[in-house]
């Protein structure tokens, strides 16, 4: 982070920050199998469709950022919330999102947070 910022430039600095974490599918796939309960990437393998080493690379930026934690038992590593702010504001943002797919006609455009045409990805 640069030198002189003003405290509100380290505030945008640090919630783009965070939401660049959370901004990718799989990550958030993750925070949703683990937000109830503790796994390990076993467990976590079984209920996310992806390779062994895409879900550790994606672990371990979890875990470097703060927004996991874990734990060594025998051989396998279990994760954890460990920022369940992070958690809340993804199911915020999730729900509202699945409500305007529901109902999109419910919800005026100018209130909306997802797009009305669909990026896909």
């Amino acid at each position: 982070m640069a030198a002189g910022l003003s405290e509100q430039d380290r505030v945008f600095d640090l919630a783009a920050g965070l939401f660049a974490v959370l901004a990718t599918p799989m990550r958030l796939r993750i925070l949703s199998a683990v937000c109830e309960q503790e796994k390990s990437v076993s467990q976590l393998l079984l209920e996310i469709d992806t390779t062994q080493p895409n879900l550790s690379q994606h672990l371990a930026v979890l875990f470097k950022t703060g927004v996991l934690a874990k734990r060594k038992e025998g051989t396998q590593v279990i994760y954890r919330v460990q920022s369940q702010k992070a958690v809340a504001l993804c199911r915020s943002v999730c729900t509202q999102i699945a409500i305007e797919m529901d109902e999109p006609e419910a919800v005026p455009a100018g209130q909306a947070l997802s797009p009305r045409s669909p990026v896909l990805a």
